[in-house]
């Protein structure tokens, strides 16, 4: 019994041991539950956004997505030669993330990875910490350019490390073929392609194009699989652009103007070469200039267009422009005299005028041929503000010209409520107006066309895909343009400005072959409230052959020439014009021109100083401005 009784006891004692307990349930009805819905989260996560960061992860580690560079658009002259053009070179480039993980995987070490950057920074110039560095704190990515432009005996050297993850990719470089030539008209481009100044700049769309895009299914080991048709889309290559520019041209005016500048240690000049029968630009420089190639050698004064942002006050190149509306107008004749004093004439409001020579009266044809600032004072007085105004609107003074070049300035032209009776005389003389020197020549174009007022160009068109020339804009003719001048008046101005040439200011300017027209202007420079300089000058000249046909304008500014070897237009920037219009007019093969015609009878008898002869082609003679 006692047996049994203990037996019973024990599996009592078992029992209640066993026993249901519905808080030990509770909790692990907790556990699970939240085990559930922790599960129940994660999938949800790894179904929305965890998803999307799975399949990326994937992506990257089977796929290399590459961007395709589109190769920059050329730039050419208006006989198709080379002046801008892109060049394919190669870029050195690196994976971090797989450099690391192969040496790991191959049981390198790091000291072994940080040898091996070592001996390549020594190949890429570059400092094997920094390197290390730049590596290590892109760790993650998947492609980082080290180098760019890198040589075949480098690449073949950085080939022969066998580095996992080191690898080359095509690249473009901007190659300017002729060097300095043409500088400031095709500007220059930053390392990354981007046009920093120039046409360079202005076309920066036209000619950089589109990217492309690449991606590509890689093995393992980094090597391409394949490319799939939607992830493939290959780069639209830039514009080639075809110019107003004749690069031998543009080559004559810059050497002509870089003898000038340094014959005269002059601190800086410009030109500019026209066709004024319809505004083409054929050649645009400065100097000092710069080589784009390297624009680090270069400064920014350096870089400065002032063809076009530059503007001065003109002088004496003013006077035609004055001139030709007061003979439409019958404001005065060709062979008006003008009662002038002698070197000096005090105005009605006590200021003093001055000649550099004393003529004593002038007929209105030598006013402007002899450069006389009484004279055209005289004149200026006659004319009045308004239509001393009007005049030099008409020639679009005082606003832009149109070319496609970023930067261009105005110029200045006051508003005529702010003329007072000082500016009458000053203005007559070139002065209280600021022009740039692409406005003086563009001005001109309109007494060597006839009349009209060309808008000028730089851009000839683009080539389409059947190398077919294509405009930006309509052909212009010179009938569409407007007219400044009338054509008769034009012929009689261009009459004159033969003589300037022939037995005026500008006779160092002559051919002996072509019958050149001119104008020449100094033009002191202001220094502010101190007044004007005594000793700084600027000297230009304007010029245009043959006279029977004109096919070229030149304008040539020289600034600040050293006083003591000279300093007036006719004897610093007309030689060199003159030369290079000789040299422009070979070039183009223009037919010699026949003598000059002699000025009609009642104005050759009122003419100072005349001689019949001087009209011969090929006579000269001495005069100074």
């Amino acid at each position: 019994m006692r047996s049994v009784s203990s037996d019973n006891c024990t599996v009592e004692q078992e029992l209640a041991k066993t026993r249901f307990s519905s808080l030990r349930a509770a909790c692990v009805l907790v556990l699970l539950s939240a085990a559930l819905v922790a599960l129940a989260g994660r999938v949800a996560w790894l179904q929305t956004i965890g998803r999307q960061k799975t399949i990326l992860k994937a992506e990257r580690q089977q796929y290399q997505s590459e961007v395709l560079a589109a190769r920059r658009g050329g730039v050419f002259d208006c006989n198709g030669v080379l002046m801008a053009g892109t060049v394919q070179n190669r870029s050195l480039y690196a994976d971090p993330a797989f450099v690391l993980q192969q040496y790991q995987t191959e049981g390198r070490s790091l000291v072994q990875m940080d040898e091996a950057i070592g001996r390549l920074a020594r190949l890429i110039d570059q400092e094997p910490f920094e390197l290390s560095r730049m590596l290590a704190e892109r760790a993650e990515s998947r492609f980082v350019i080290l180098a760019e432009n890198v040589d075949d005996a480098t690449a073949a050297a950085i080939g022969k490390l066998n580095m996992p993850g080191i690898g080359f990719t095509p690249s473009f470089q901007r190659y300017y073929p002729m060097g300095s030539l043409a500088a400031h008209v095709l500007g220059d481009c930053g390392a990354d392609g981007q046009g920093l100044e120039g046409l360079e700049m202005k076309f920066q769309d036209l000619l950089a194009g589109k990217p492309g895009y690449k991606k590509t299914l890689k093995t393992a080991r980094r090597q391409g699989i394949a490319v799939a048709a939607d992830d493939y889309l290959p780069p639209l290559h830039g514009h080639h652009l075809i110019l107003t520019i004749d690069s031998n041209i543009q080559m004559i005016a810059e050497q002509e103007l870089a003898e000038v500048c340094q014959k005269n240690k002059a601190k800086r000049g410009e030109v500019i070469v026209m066709d004024p029968r319809n505004g083409d630009v054929l050649a645009l420089a400065n100097w000092p200039t710069f080589n784009p190639q390297n624009i680090e050698d270069s400064t920014d004064e350096l870089r400065r267009n002032n063809c076009l942002v530059a503007p001065m006050e003109p002088g004496s190149a003013i006077k035609p422009f004055l001139v030709g509306p007061a003979l439409q107008q019958r404001i005065t004749r060709p062979e008006e005299m003008w009662p002038i004093p002698g070197i000096s004439w005090i105005t009605s409001y006590g200021r003093r005028i001055t000649d550099v020579h004393g003529y004593g009266k002038l007929s209105m044809w030598d006013v402007l041929v002899k450069s006389s600032n009484i004279g055209m004072c005289m004149l200026g007085e006659r004319m009045g503000n308004t239509r001393l105004y009007q005049a030099l609107n008409r020639f679009g003074f005082g606003r832009t010209t149109g070319l496609e070049l970023p930067g261009e300035d105005p110029g200045l032209l006051r508003p005529l409520a702010k003329w007072s009776h000082f500016s009458t005389d000053s203005v007559s003389q070139g002065y209280e107006l600021m022009v740039t020197p692409l406005q003086l020549a563009r001005a001109f174009c309109a007494y060597a066309n006839g009349g009209r007022l060309p808008t000028p160009r730089l851009i000839k068109g683009v080539l389409d895909e059947r190398t077919r020339v294509v405009s930006l804009q309509a052909d212009r003719k010179v009938e569409m343009m407007p007219e400044a001048i009338d054509p008769i008046t034009a012929a009689q101005i261009k009459r004159i400005l033969c003589d300037v040439v022939v037995r005026g200011t500008a006779t160092k300017a002559r051919s002996r072959v072509w019958n050149i027209l001119g104008k020449t202007g100094t033009a002191h420079i202001s220094e502010g409230k101190a007044g004007y300089s005594a000793t700084r000058f600027n000297s230009t000249f304007l010029g245009a052959g043959p006279a029977e046909n004109p096919r070229l304008v030149v304008c040539l500014a020289v600034h600040e020439p050293d006083r003591t070897i000279a300093h007036y237009g006719g004897t610093v920037a007309a030689p060199g014009a003159g030369k290079l219009l000789e040299r422009a007019l070979a070039y183009l093969q223009v037919p010699s021109s026949p003598d000059l015609p002699e000025p009609p009878p009642n104005i050759a008898s009122v003419l100072y100083a005349y001689n019949a002869k001087l009209y011969r082609i090929g006579a000269t003679t001495s005069a100074r401005e």
